[in-house]
């Protein structure tokens, strides 16, 4: 997420929460396990359980080995990627912000551009995508933060920040949300069926249904906290990020807080051999975290 802001919170309300200490201990103290970056962000996971992230600043892609717990480059040229996800063909897609696309690379981190517009206009600034893990479509935020390296004027491009669909083959896109005030973080369920997107601006974290044409329905608030980027655990939990990483059950109660000693948390995701270790990108570090 391209912002440098500080959502201050109150360090007293997380005392006197009533789950913080007991959820907070089933959980271990993050583990740093790189830093030095500009700005690390957009986990994913491959089938492996390596994990890759962006380094945003320095238009770099690292990955984490899970075999031998070491960090290696993965690409140099990203198109400053931002969000990452792999889809159902083990291709690695990027929400690359530079002049606003949406690439895939190889493993070889080879890459083609897949997505540029929208009826004739450039994105916003694509930040966040997940894809369907029963379709293979690709839901992805395009938010605004304006950027003075950007290529073109850093004003609006689109006449909003939206919530877009893109088909598994990459050739029909198509705005499935157009109400959210700055849309960021964005993950789905394991069957397909439900969708989570975060509006960081309004503070708030929406579900809808995801019908079978790939449009959505029924949204409902899911909880009154926003998030950069988020993830979810088989159990249905889902985890929101922002000042450490805030944990929320199906059912949209807070159970858990992991605090993370990083000015901004920017995004989370499971991975290792077992895709049970937490992967927390967190301003210029990155950590891991079990149970």
């Amino acid at each position: 997420m391209d912002r440098f802001f500080i959502i201050t919170v109150s360090l007293i309300t997380l005392m006197l929460s009533p789950w913080s200490a007991s959820a907070q201990a089933e959980w271990g103290k993050p583990e740093l396990i790189g830093e030095g970056f500009a700005f690390t962000e957009g986990p994913a996971v491959d089938k492996v359980g390596d994990v890759y992230f962006t380094d945003q600043p320095n238009d770099r892609i690292w990955k984490w080995l899970a075999e031998d717990n070491k960090l290696t480059l993965f690409s140099e040229k990203t198109g400053r990627a931002n969000g990452l996800y792999f889809d159902n063909k083990g291709a690695l897609l990027a929400c690359s912000d530079l002049d606003n696309e949406i690439w895939k690379f190889d493993m070889q981190g080879n890459h083609v551009v897949v997505f540029t517009s929208y009826e004739d206009n450039k994105l916003n600034g694509p930040n966040d995508l997940w894809v369907n893990p029963i379709t293979g479509g690709v839901y992805f935020t395009d938010p605004l933060y304006k950027r003075d390296y950007w290529t073109r004027s850093p004003e609006m491009q689109q006449d909003g920040q939206h919530v877009y669909y893109l088909s598994p083959d990459y050739k029909r896109v198509v705005r499935v949300e157009a109400e959210l005030m700055q849309p960021n973080g964005i993950v789905g369920t394991a069957d397909g069926k439900r969708l989570y997107v975060a509006d960081i601006r309004a503070g708030k974290t929406y579900v809808y249904d995801i019908k079978d044409d790939a449009s959505l329905a029924d949204k409902r608030l899911f909880c009154t906290m926003g998030s950069d980027g988020m993830t979810i655990d088989d159990e249905g939990n889902v985890y929101l990020t922002g000042q450490g990483v805030t944990v929320f059950n199906p059912k949209g109660e807070k159970i858990a807080h992991i605090p993370v000693e990083a000015g901004w948390t920017a995004n989370v995701c499971f991975g290792g051999k077992d895709r049970k270790t937490l992967f927390i990108t967190a301003s210029e570090k990155v950590y891991k975290c079990r149970k």
